[in-house]
């Protein structure tokens, strides 16, 4: 721990927090800077994959968002009991009609370079999601989800970024305009798609921004002093500026990319981490103990299918693959407490007015996903007959996480026990490039996942409409389609009962055409030091957030 603390200081030392070419002279004049000295314990936390990016505009997975959540607040964030509260707004107004959206911010939220973070920040950074020469993959969530105006139209290419709905009335009231009422507005606003960003600092940088300590800027409780990309250590201290930072108990928080469970659970063991996620023999090995802490994820695992592939363009062929496999035994192979899934969107995270589950319990879809190996013979052979083929060779894509290669292996197994005929190549890859060769449609089916960003049902069913950049199956359905867009900018979409049904009629759309195929909910299988208390963990957006953590 000696040699961390002092390896952390200085690495801080040597950044000054100045970036891209700053003078420590100007800084100083505009605001508080951090200390640089770490000062309280170093949490140590084991991460399975590397980082894709830290850009809070372009970040696509949730240990990123872990990571950007760290070091930056948005107008909101999440509450620890999952509630949204104030961050860099210290009041919203919302108008009658709940088109109009005003923000007032707090006049003490300074980036670690000292500059203060105003609503010019927000209207750069969301206007940098939505333009297209960023490639932003959450770009929709600006148009689709957000439904702020003129994002649809900026994003096909049609208007300038600085024709969205967002404008600075001053350097501290912030407006934003909607095209249609969104009654989960609030909630997408803590989600890294909507945090700020400094546009003299990003320009700057330019594409090296967000690659390094010396490249990114933090307005939250912690601030990154060492990372690079493709790294496998990663750490942040303590931001002593943070206007919260009275809360904020841990010096600073160090990440190691362990990829296999085996050795996280043995640097755990020695005492080199408080914080690892295990999976397979190390879970049965360790269940038992008293720091073993299961938390369940919200993430849904599913089978995604190529449209594009001859093969997979048969429903009668992705409909013997969903039922054709017990889901119920390949969530035990991975023995991580994550559970059999039937639906297309996972339990316990989004709930109607009276309090109904979206997906209750034991909730099935018999004949599109279910464990039925009489139906799944039966799809199978009308498959074989229509596409011409006595045999099929198909190759399975995952991620080279080990609960994944486990679940798919399991899956295999089953499947070319059942369907007479069928080979399955199992083929896996690193996460980053498992979702490149998807997005490129380069493949015939493969396990994908998806975990909730807000908690609407519409954070997975948006997924499939047409055109969305996560329809990586390239499903296409008009009526699937309309039906997804009357509850999000059309009829239904302020009708709050008849909009729940509506999506219930979507999702059996989903199933009956198979246009996935749900197998797993995950669980993170936690082993957290005792002397650890006070993580959040959080089914959507930010998965774990630290701010109250102590140690």
């Amino acid at each position: 721990m000696k040699r961390m603390l002092g390896l952390m200081a200085g690495v801080v030392l040597s950044l000054s927090f100045l970036g891209c070419g700053k003078t420590a002279a100007v800084q100083q004049t505009k605001g508080p800077l951090p200390d640089k000295k770490v000062s309280g314990p170093i949490l140590n936390v084991a991460l399975d994959a590397t980082i894709d990016t830290l850009d809070q505009q372009v970040s696509v997975y949730a240990t990123s968002f872990e990571l950007i959540g760290n070091m930056i607040d948005g107008l909101m964030q999440m509450a620890d009991d999952g509630s949204v509260k104030n961050a860099c707004a210290k009041e919203m107004q919302v108008s009658a009609d709940g088109l109009h959206y005003t923000f007032k911010l707090r006049d003490d939220v300074f980036w670690s370079n000292g500059e203060p973070v105003t609503a010019h920040d927000f209207v750069y950074g969301w206007q940098r999601a939505i333009d297209p020469k960023t490639e932003s993959e959450y770009a929709f969530m600006i148009s689709d989800i957000a439904q702020i105006k003129n994002a649809t139209a900026i994003q096909a290419g049609q208007m300038e970024p600085n024709q969205l709905g967002v404008r600075a009335k001053d350097d501290y009231t912030f407006e934003v305009e909607l095209q249609t009422p969104v009654s989960y507005f609030d909630q997408l606003l803590y989600f890294c798609t909507f945090y700020p960003a400094n546009q003299e600092f990003v320009e700057k940088c330019g594409n090296k921004y967000a690659t390094s300590p010396e490249t990114c800027l933090a307005n939250g409780a912690f601030i990154l002093t060492e990372y690079k990309q493709g790294a496998t250590s990663i750490s942040f201290i303590k931001n002593t500026a943070y206007y919260d930072a009275a809360k904020v108990k841990l010096g600073g928080i160090h990440y190691e990319v362990i990829e296999k469970s085996d050795e996280a659970l043995r640097k755990y063991q020695s005492g080199q981490l408080d914080f690892v996620e295990i999976s397979g023999d190390a879970v049965v090995k360790m269940q038992n103990s008293p720091e073993f802490t299961p938390v369940d994820s919200g993430f849904l695992y599913f089978l995604t299918f190529n449209f594009d592939d001859p093969n997979f363009a048969n429903k009668n062929l992705r409909l013997a693959i969903a039922n054709g496999f017990d889901r119920e035994i390949a969530a035990r192979a991975m023995a991580d407490g994550s559970a059999a899934a039937y639906g297309a969107v996972p339990r316990g995270f989004a709930f109607s007015q009276s309090g109904q589950d979206f997906t209750p319990a034991g909730v099935e879809f018999p004949e599109y996903c279910s464990y039925n190996p009489a139906l799944a013979r039966q799809y199978f052979e009308k498959a074989k007959k229509e596409l011409g083929k006595k045999t099929l060779e198909l190759e399975l894509l995952t991620a080279n996480g080990e609960t994944q290669i486990i679940c798919c292996e399991s899956m295999k197994k089953q499947l070319e026990e059942i369907l007479d005929g069928l080979t399955i190549t199992v083929r896996a890859v690193e996460k980053k490039e498992r979702r490149k060769i998807m997005s490129s449609g380069d493949f015939q089916f493969g396990l994908n996942n998806w975990g909730p960003d807000y908690a609407d049902p519409m954070t997975y069913l948006a997924m499939w409409v047409t055109g969305n950049s996560n329809n990586m199956g390239n499903y296409f359905n008009p009526t699937y389609n309309a039906l997804i867009a009357s509850c999000t900018d059309g009829e239904l979409c302020t009708k709050i009962a008849e909009r729940w049904s509506a999506l219930k009629k979507a999702e059996i759309m989903i199933m009956e055409d198979a246009a996935i195929s749900p197998v797993y909910q995950k669980c993170n299988a936690n082993l957290i030091k005792s002397n650890v208390k006070g993580v959040a963990f959080h089914a959507v957006a930010i998965n774990k957030i630290y701010k109250s953590t102590t140690k």
